[in-house]
């Protein structure tokens, strides 16, 4: 049996009654558990669930652990041996791994939960945040520009794990979870009275649209109302269709061979059998990661402090490509940014000088003010989040009823169908395709005195529809409907 703690709530008290009562009633059951120590309560926690009966728990390394990893392994293996419990690791063993990943660890800083949390904080108790989903939060939270508002975050992630019915959080329901609190803070919404009042009028990131029309499944004690039904539409002409039964019931069987045969015919005949689990479990985010290795190459040869942090001038390091092969890189000189936008780099590889121009994205990115919304106007439809635009779905000149999908846009993986918040002719497109926006940036103006009846848009309205993913992924075609 497998007890997972995945936020780190299991107190040390309650750790030893749950495990205690399971052994009574099984007492041959294997019983395994697994927690976080976000409190700071995990060692506590485990060695309880070690006294009332657990064969087996979970730790890491002591430079990697506590916060949101697991409880120091060494810490737990040195209190279990002075009570004359053996796990066969000696603490010397521990002691230098330990030192191993203490080097490795500051490579990955950026990524890291110590960039808000410097120590265990209790108030997991109250938000109840993952520790897998913490730090992805809050790199989300820092790409969406809400870095500076981490503490509403998780004020808001606590009220929308209440709004959505306190289910188990666990991906991927947990990200249904932190894309509503996310949605939240960016549109100013506090309360479930402010949601439920401005509910018909938002484009709800879609992840939380799936998880209303019941592609997690259906949570214990059903979906809360009268929040599910203001999501979904229900009872209009552009509702939302929920799921009936079990969600992959109907899904079609998959076919591997013809979508090997598609991925050789674009990337040629390396393509492994991975590759194209891949594409079929995440199709956006793979071909993203095809298009990466053909403009960069196999770049896990690069050392990750490189990787993740721009080299200094001056600065040299080695690539090793295989045994034998070997490129030493120096980084020479960098010009200014050029009116295009970009910078010419030179190196010297091996003695040899190489020059290469690439494009500076701290000077583009975001670069052009774009005109906002008018919060005064119901067609002047703006950015409900920063992020990029995936697709626009509507041309200018065309006629869209109300609650039409407009734009999709994306940030971290976090997925948001922008919908016609009235009827009426779509006067002006702001955005493409691969644009960057901000929260309130104008994406379309609907001019709804403009409104042509008899015209239809070329996307009919109803928003997500069955089959459309929660990712970055478009649309899946093999849903029935």
């Amino acid at each position: 049996l497998g007890i997972k703690d995945m936020a780190g709530l299991l107190k040390p008290k309650a750790a030893n009654m749950l495990v205690g009562a399971i052994r009574k009633e099984f007492p041959d059951l294997p019983i395994h558990v697994h927690c976080h120590d976000t409190s700071g309560n995990g060692v506590a926690a485990m060695l309880e669930a070690v006294r009332a009966g657990a064969d087996a728990i979970d730790a890491s390394i002591d430079s990697m652990s506590g916060m949101t990893a697991q409880p120091s392994l060494g810490a737990l293996n040195a209190a279990l041996a002075a009570e004359g419990i053996e796990t066969g690791m000696n603490n010397e063993g521990i002691t230098a791994l330990s030192e191993y990943w203490e080097g490795v660890r500051p490579q990955y800083a950026p990524f890291e939960c110590t960039v808000t949390m410097k120590s265990g904080s209790a108030d997991v108790y109250q938000h109840q945040i993952p520790g897998g989903q913490y730090t992805n939060l809050h790199f989300q939270a820092f790409s969406m520009g809400q870095a500076d508002q981490w503490p509403a975050i998780k004020k808001a992630y606590r009220n929308a794990n209440m709004m959505l019915g306190d289910i188990v959080k666990v991906t991927p329901s947990s990200k249904v979870v932190g894309d509503l609190a996310l949605f939240m803070v960016q549109n100013g919404i506090e309360t479930e009275e402010d949601l439920l009042a401005q509910a018909e009028t938002l484009s709800f990131p879609s992840s939380v649209i799936e998880f209303f029309q019941g592609y997690l499944g259906h949570p214990v004690g059903g979906f809360p109302e009268p929040l599910r039904s203001k999501v979904l539409k229900t009872g209009t002409s552009n509702a939302f269709l929920p799921v009936q039964g079990r969600p992959g019931a109907d899904l079609d069987a998959y076919d591997f061979d013809q979508e090997r045969k598609k991925l050789e015919y674009k990337y040629g005949n390396s393509i492994t059998f991975k590759d194209v689990l891949s594409s079929a479990l995440y199709p956006a985010v793979f071909k993203e990661y095809m298009a990466f290795q053909e403009e960069f190459g196999r770049v896990e040869k690069i050392p990750s402090y490189a990787y993740f942090s721009p080299m200094k001038l001056g600065e040299e390091l080695t690539v090793s490509i295989r045994k034998g092969k070997e490129f030493v890189i120096k980084l020479v000189a960098m010009t200014d940014v050029d009116d295009a936008g970009n910078k010419h780099v030179f190196f010297d590889v091996n003695g040899t000088p190489i020059s290469i121009t690439v494009r500076d994205k701290s000077s583009t990115d975001g670069s052009m003010a774009r005109e906002k919304a008018d919060k005064a106007e119901l067609g002047s439809v703006g950015a409900p989040m920063p992020g990029q635009v995936l697709s626009v779905k509507v041309k200018e000149g065309t006629s869209v009823a109300k609650d039409t999908n407009l734009v999709v846009l994306s940030a971290m993986k976090m997925e948001t169908v922008v919908t016609a918040p009235c009827t009426g002719l779509v006067k002006r497109i702001m955005v493409k395709s691969g644009d960057q926006v901000q929260g309130g940036d104008l994406l379309v103006e609907i001019d709804e005195k403009a409104a042509d009846v008899s015209r239809k848009s070329e996307t009919s309205p109803g928003g997500l529809q069955p089959g459309y993913g929660s990712s970055i992924d478009e649309p899946a075609t093999r849903v029935k409907k």
